[in-house]
């Protein structure tokens, strides 16, 4: 849940992780000079829409405040249309926050949420994460920055992770869960909408490219956390949301 400032909704984790890729070649600005090459062929099973999950905004008590969220989502049957800068049916609290071009859907892998729910030894049903889309046989954290994909009829493409704010937190009942979202670097991945169209549950996922950058989205959040120095490479990514430039190049702007 990034938006004008990436820093406003960080969990503030400081867990350095390895990040390091085999063959990896990137150039004295940090852009891929290769490929990030296709999905692994022999994938047990085709990635899959599971749910198409919408939500409007409803307020909440929360430690003696209300807050205002769209976060719990409910899954929908049937085709829905996908338009503008969202699906039919759904909507955001705080647009300043969330949603907009660059976030007009959030994909959350349903082999996370089943991780999840053994880890917090509850059931969490699709839509939990607070995702639009509830996806299967897709490794989200594989996700290339500026990936397109092709589900039903709508063309979309991955633009950055998704940074916890408090909201999760309410979202599960646990005011900590954020920091373990971000720890765990299960983070999903937001989308833009290229073409319009519609999709259902059931629908296949096509990844139709993946940029020679091969800079992928589960990287943005650990340059964000813990490896500032990689900061520059998010300023060779065009496809990225332009919050994590602004984000970059104050990282990189002298002290002072």
């Amino acid at each position: 849940m990034t938006d004008n400032s990436a820093a406003r909704d960080a969990a503030g984790t400081d867990v350095p992780l390895d990040t390091s890729r085999k063959g990896e070649s990137r150039s004295a600005c940090g852009c891929g000079e290769t490929s990030g090459g296709d999905r692994d062929a022999d994938d047990a099973r085709p990635a899959r829409v599971l749910s198409v999950n919408v939500g409007r905004p409803i307020e909440t008590l929360w430690h003696g405040r209300r807050v205002r969220s769209a976060i719990w989502k409910t899954p929908v049957t049937g085709s829905v249309r996908v338009r503008g800068k969202n699906l039919v049916g759904d909507a955001q609290a705080d647009r300043k926050a969330h949603g907009g071009s660059d976030k007009a859907l959030y994909a959350y892998a349903g082999e996370d949420l089943e991780w999840w729910s053994s880890q917090l030894g509850v059931e969490l049903g699709s839509g939990s994460m607070g995702e639009n889309l509830t996806t299967g046989g897709i490794d989200l954290s594989d996700a290339v920055v500026g990936e397109r994909w092709q589900v039903g009829t709508v063309v979309l493409q991955v633009t950055q992770p998704r940074i916890p704010c408090y909201k999760l937190g309410i979202r599960v009942g646990d005011d900590q869960f954020p920091e373990r979202f971000a720890d765990a670097r299960r983070h999903g991945v937001y989308l833009r909408i290229l073409a319009e169209g519609a999709l259902q549950a059931g629908d296949e996922i096509q990844v139709l490219e993946r940029p020679a950058h091969g800079l992928r989205a589960v990287e943005v959040a650990h340059i964000f956390y813990d490896q500032h120095h990689r900061a520059r490479e998010l300023l060779c990514v065009a496809e990225l949301a332009a919050s994590w430039h602004r984000w970059a190049r104050r990282m990189l702007a002298p002290a002072g």
